[in-house]
């Protein structure tokens, strides 16, 4: 179970539309995460899109004050924004290289995964032009299934990598699809080829007089790093888990995390309606009795995803309150409930659309669960011009 902090006392203090990223809560799963794998190894924080939505920037600078060793992107442009910020720690790109990209990625001083003959020799050639060596962390597909050469390949690619001017051979890698899932057995069974992957390159290290522990070997994403420590080898690779939220349901809940993104915003239109009032494209909700109906800024262009007509709700000054009618791109309905003869919500009032108010939370997990989708895909969907306020 993930907690979240309750910023509801300063919520007057943020943009009345805003994700509030608790660069507190972010550290302390960073740490929580080095307690449980050991101090001794090295962490690469997954910081591509733009920080799973909580900013890649402000992530790394985090980063770098701990003592991370690593970050890690999916894009060329991503690496290059992160420099330009002035970012200095070493950064792996994961994801496929395009030759039109190689130059603007050793320029940057970005290394890449790297996982065949051909792309070898393209960052060989590039480093050449560039005037600066190629760090490439060799990767092997042990069953995802996606980027990776064969097990049965990689010392040849080894071999290749170091016999290419300009290259350096800074790390050995794969990645596990299942690490997040109850049955332990097919992950299990990856990471004993990873193991046997990782002693022969070593091995061949030795033979070529390398230091082979120079090479670092890494495999363990959050799934990894929760419930399999055979995957921790020399560095681990958080993503989900430092922005607050378990990779899934099934996964082994071995560290405690908190959510680091509150998403708020206000009312702003307040107005009572007669029964059998419609309100929204589709005339889809109608109203049983005199009710309230709140308006929010906030719509499926902001990440309020559409799938929340007549379904989702937001704590409106801390009390769950239902959505009437369809999401707009821009703006969605509140029902307020009925308030004869009372004072109901006003406009200007504040809404948390996922976040703690007091005793009150809508879990990003909740959100994933009934959108039938992941908590990942939750935050990166926030869009950009919805601001960002760090505390």
């Amino acid at each position: 179970m993930t907690s979240a902090a309750d910023h509801s006392e300063r919520f007057d203090q943020f943009p009345d539309t805003c994700a509030i990223v608790d660069l507190g809560a972010i550290r302390r799963n960073i740490l929580g995460l080095w307690d449980r794998v050991g101090r001794e190894r090295k962490v690469l924080l997954a910081v591509k899109a733009d920080g799973y939505g909580h900013g890649s920037i402000e992530v790394s600078r985090l980063a770098e004050e701990i003592g991370v060793a690593w970050l890690g992107v999916a894009l060329v442009s991503e690496g290059v924004e992160l420099r330009k910020a002035g970012i200095r720690l070493p950064i792996l790109k994961f994801s496929h290289t395009f030759p039109s990209e190689v130059d603007t990625a050793l320029g940057h001083d970005i290394a890449v995964a790297a996982y065949d003959a051909d792309q070898l020799q393209l960052l060989s050639a590039s480093a050449a032009r560039v005037g600066r060596s190629a760090t490439v962390h060799l990767k092997a597909d042990t069953g995802m299934g996606r980027i990776g050469a064969k097990p049965s390949d990689m010392v040849n690619l080894y071999r290749l990598a170091s016999s290419l001017p300009g290259l350096k051979v800074g790390g050995v890698m794969t990645h596990l699809p299942v690490s997040d899932e109850y049955d332990l057995t097919f992950t299990t069974d990856q990471l004993s080829l990873f193991s046997q992957v990782v002693d022969a390159i070593r091995a061949e290290a030795v033979s070529q007089g390398k230091n082979p522990y120079e090479i670092i070997a890494h495999a363990a994403n959050s799934g990894g790093i929760l419930a399999h420590p055979s995957s921790w080898f020399d560095m681990v690779r958080p993503g989900i888990m430092l922005y607050g939220t378990y990779p899934s349901d099934e996964v082994e809940k071995s560290v405690e995390l908190t959510e680091a993104m509150t998403f708020k915003t206000r009312l702003s239109f307040v107005k009572e309606v007669e029964p059998g009032t419609t309100i929204s494209y589709g005339r889809t909700w109608t109203a049983p009795e005199k009710r309230l109906i709140g308006t929010i800024p906030v719509g499926y262009a902001d990440g309020f995803n559409r799938l929340w007509t007549n379904r989702g709700r937001v704590l409106v000054n801390g009390i769950s309150r239902n959505i009437a009618g369809r999401v707009c791109m821009d703006q969605s309905m509140v029902d307020l409930g009925c308030h004869e003869g009372q004072s109901g919500p006003r406009s200007g009032d504040h809404a948390v659309l996922f976040g703690r108010w007091g005793q009150s939370y809508i879990s990003q997990t909740e959100w994933a669960r009934e959108l039938r989708t992941i908590t990942y895909e939750v935050t990166c969907r926030i869009d950009k011009r919805v601001p960002r306020v760090y505390i």
